[in-house]
């Protein structure tokens, strides 16, 4: 394991996996990133671990380098903070042969990503992903973007990064409760795209968890693979790519009626249990696959109720998703474990069985 290569419509770029920064400065000089101004975004969290180490690594090639940090946490992605970005942009001179450095989790990512797509019309950006989510999920692909009005990554642009450089010993500055957000899209990506994998998962628990690392860059690698392998045939959602949004049309509704107090894999955890339901409902997995789904999320410490949501008040929200087609709610579904099926025209009854069960506690 060392590279994957991504094939986009119009740009193509590599996925690196590394024990560390060694390799960084090769990459940059490969992407043909030599003497150029550096822009490296980050929070306060990850930069407190991570940030002074790269500037140190890329002192030794580049001689102008920024650094941008902006407050962390979902509720900051937005586009005040955007604003801020462009004016630190143009304060240290930042040109469209300069290069943004996103050093972080997926908030951070987003929103570097959405910053170099709209700056100048366009500036080249390189993903370095350091929580478990984004490595497998958010830094590929290409989507960027912010919140607004707490509506979740409503404003954003399809933008693919220069290449992703996935370096394995940022998690073990990860807290536990990071860790387990990104095990939900894992989980995710077994449930509609690989079956084994799935199995695997749920089999090599203990050596997740406890960062065994082996184990974990087989998981990063295989997730990548599948996430790279939808992303290369719809690049910009335009059909197959939307099952990736497997437990998403509930998760952002209640990541946005709770405020961001869950994050992200934590609500996609629900969103998956709800999908679930949805799916057993119309016969297309049973409710033992249903209460194994949930096992899975238990064993990784992912919530899989919402106690504090009214249910009629989700409902509403849902209608607020961005696959919502002509005001009809559109579902990815799984067909059996391993595969999906996209469902739209469901009745209100059906879809509130569904909110029923995931707002209800646990018994």
């Amino acid at each position: 394991m060392g590279k994957i290569d991504v094939h986009g419509e119009q740009v193509s770029y590599p996925i690196y996996f590394r024990d560390d920064f060694s390799f960084l400065l090769e990459a940059l000089k490969k992407a043909g990133f030599s003497n150029r101004k550096l822009c490296i975004i980050t929070d306060a969290n990850v930069d407190y671990f991570h940030g002074d180490n790269l500037i140190k690594l890329l002192q030794k090639e580049y001689t102008s380098i920024c650094k941008y940090i902006c407050t962390p946490g979902e509720k900051h992605k937005n586009l005040e903070t955007i604003y801020d970005m462009y004016t630190f942009f143009l304060n240290h001179h930042l040109d469209r042969q300069s290069l943004i450095i996103a050093l972080g989790g997926g908030v951070v990512g987003d929103m570097a990503g959405f910053a170099a797509a709209t700056y100048m019309r366009g500036i080249p950006f390189i993903q370095i992903p350091t929580t478990l989510l984004s490595q497998v999920d958010s830094s590929v692909g290409g989507k960027v973007g912010v919140d607004f009005l707490k509506h979740k990554n409503i404003i954003g642009a399809f933008y693919q990064p220069r290449f992703v450089y996935i370096n394995t010993s940022t998690l073990q500055t990860l807290p536990l409760r990071e860790r387990s957000a990104g095990m939900a899209e894992i989980i995710k990506h077994g449930l509609i795209l690989d079956q084994s994998y799935y199995e695997y998962v749920k089999t090599h628990k203990q050596q997740i968890m406890d960062l065994h690392f082996p184990t974990l860059k087989q998981i990063i690698c295989r997730s990548c693979e599948l996430k790279a392998s939808i992303v290369e045939q719809d690049e910009k959602e335009k059909g197959l790519r939307e099952i990736l949004n497997f437990g998403h049309t509930f998760g952002h509704a209640i990541e946005t009626l709770l405020d961001f107090k869950l994050l992200h894999g934590e609500c996609v955890a629900i969103g998956i249990v709800g999908a679930a339901y949805l799916s057993y409902q119309l016969e297309k997995i049973s409710l033992e696959n249903v209460k194994d789904i949930e096992n899975i999320l238990l064993d990784y410490h992912l919530p899989i109720r919402a106690n504090d949501i009214e249910q009629n008040e989700l409902y509403q929200q849902l209608f607020l998703d961005k696959k919502v087609k002509q005001d009809q709610l559109h579902f990815v579904l799984l067909s059996k474990i391993g595969d999906t099926v996209c469902v739209s025209n469901l009745s209100e009854s059906i879809i509130h069985s569904a909110i029923g069960y995931i707002c209800k506690t646990v018994r």
